[in-house]
């Protein structure tokens, strides 16, 4: 009986407490996630572009011929520098165009700022020097088979500094403008500037069209002999296209370039070498042209697969 009675109390009791409820997994606290690393406050871009002509604000670097150029930015938050190579045909016949750049790049909201200096270094070229070259008699009838003269600055390496600001007026809209200065430009001695407002529309289906029009104020030269020294023409330069870009880094664009230089004009600028060779003292490197190019544009944080 005592048994009984202690049983019943000890079972009474077990019933009159809550019992316990079952430890589950999904009752546990899931732990807190772990706090993204912040993003990294360097960067690096780096692409290239193949181009059928090499456009420099108008006028052909490459002879109107096709070019190539590969490039490299390292960033730290605002700050970059980086390189970039050019193909080229130019009259000193150097191997290609070396641009070595540096600057800051600004953000507030919609404006972005861009302030920096580069330094623009023609490898390997030799002075273009030619002489007089008679032609077959009677040689007072018939021009010579080529010009004779000093063309070009014995190093037409220069710095340029400038300065430019972009504005996001709508997502779609983008408006900007930019000045350059160089104080010897291409060696010259003579000083130049380039002033160029421009505007982009993003279109459906990853498209764009955009234009820019500038202006370029050059002065006087002083790599000649006494005497043979001339103000380079200032010019109007403009340039029209549309564009597509496949998944923020290709890009195919298709575009119009004119200058107000004539031949003659353009001649004098550029010191074309065909001109020369030809006696004629003429070029279209500045003359209107419809230029293709196919670019690639990388950034190392949007790689997928670092």
């Amino acid at each position: 009986m005592a048994r009984s009675t202690i049983l019943a109390c000890f079972i009474t009791a077990a019933l009159a407490v809550p019992l316990a409820a079952p430890v589950l997994a999904a009752d546990v606290a899931a732990p807190a996630p772990a706090p993204e690393a912040p993003a990294s406050p360097w960067d690096f871009a780096f692409g290239g572009k193949f181009m059928t002509d090499y456009n420099f604000r108008g006028i052909s670097q490459s002879a109107r011929g096709p070019s190539f150029n590969a490039y490299g930015e390292l960033r730290y938050n605002w700050l970059y520098g980086g390189a970039a190579f050019w193909t080229t045909k130019l009259p000193n016949a150097p191997v290609g165009e070396i641009d070595l750049y540096g600057g800051i790049r600004p953000v507030f909201g919609n404006l972005t700022l861009d302030f920096g200096a580069m330094y623009y270094l023609y490898a390997r070229e030799k002075q273009f020097i030619t002489s007089y070259v008679a032609a077959p008699a009677p040689a007072v009838t018939v021009p010579p088979t080529a010009l004779a003269g000093i063309w070009a600055p014995r190093n037409t390496d220069f710095w340029e500094f400038y300065g430019k600001a972009n504005y996001d007026l709508t997502p779609q809209l983008n408006v900007g403008a930019a000045v350059y200065y160089a104080p010897n430009w291409l060696g010259t001695g003579a000083p130049g500037t380039y002033a160029e407002l421009n505007a982009k529309i993003k279109l459906p289906n990853d498209f764009a069209i955009s234009g820019a029009i500038g202006h370029y104020w050059l002065g006087r030269t002083n790599f000649l002999p006494v005497g043979s020294n001339f103000d380079i023409k200032d010019y109007l330069y403009w340039n029209a296209g549309v564009s597509w870009t496949f998944k923020d880094s290709v890009t195919l664009d298709l575009r119009y370039h004119g200058t107000n230089l004539n031949p003659t004009d353009c001649f004098n600028t550029t010191s074309d070498y065909r001109g020369v060779y030809s006696g004629g003292g003429r070029s279209n490197w500045c003359g209107h042209s419809v230029i293709a190019t196919l670019s690639v544009d990388l950034t190392w944080s949007k790689l997928p697969f670092r």
